[in-house]
């Protein structure tokens, strides 16, 4: 008679299965902000295009990229545990914002999405699955770099108003062709 194996648990009592149902969970949940920022984002380029600052309009439409990327290996992993990726998000868009406001925002945005990401790489390495921790940990590397651009805008924007807008005005919004993304045109 073959004897029946019972489900790996860990010491919280969780069984395998209910493991990785709390890794989909928030990988979803980081897919859905990868989304909303996908949309926020190339809703800005659009706008900062329109103003006629194409420097900012094109590592806005790069960033939008690498969100996009990152959106497409959450729902990898998602598909590779078995799980359905997300397809949406609840948050609202903010349209017509002005140059200042806009980069202020995105730090903000940004800032928040490394904090959460870190607590959710924290639930992939509590629940076992340290594939999903290493993606959380490069893709919290390139939030980063996005943070720090956006900062820095900001603090420029703020420092020397509109010395630094007029720098930047009737400058091209081109990214080259079909861009690879911020962090990897900065060689990160």
């Amino acid at each position: 008679m073959k004897s029946k194996k019972s489900p790996a648990t860990t010491p919280q009592g969780s069984n395998k299965e209910e493991r990785k149902a709390k890794v989909i969970e928030v990988l979803n949940k980081a897919r859905t902000m990868e989304l909303f920022a996908i949309s926020q984002y190339m809703n800005q380029h659009y706008g900062l295009d329109a103003m006629d600052y194409g420097e900012m309009a094109a590592n806005m439409k790069l960033i939008a990229i690498d969100e996009m990327r990152h959106a497409e290996m959450f729902a990898e992993r998602v598909k590779e545990l078995g799980g359905e990726p997300v397809t949406g998000y609840d948050e609202k868009i903010q349209k017509g914002q002005d140059v200042q406001t806009i980069f202020a925002s995105d730090a903000t945005l940004e800032d928040d999405t490394v904090d959460i990401y870190n607590q959710f790489l924290l639930v992939c390495r509590d629940n076992g699955d340290s594939i999903s921790v290493k993606l959380f940990e490069q893709i919290i590397d390139e939030e980063q770099a996005h943070f720090n651009h956006f900062d820095n805008v900001s603090e420029h924007i703020k420092t020397l108003g509109n010395v630094y807008l007029s720098k930047i005005a009737g400058t091209s919004a081109s990214t080259g062709g079909f861009g690879k993304g911020f962090v990897l045109n900065q060689g990160a």
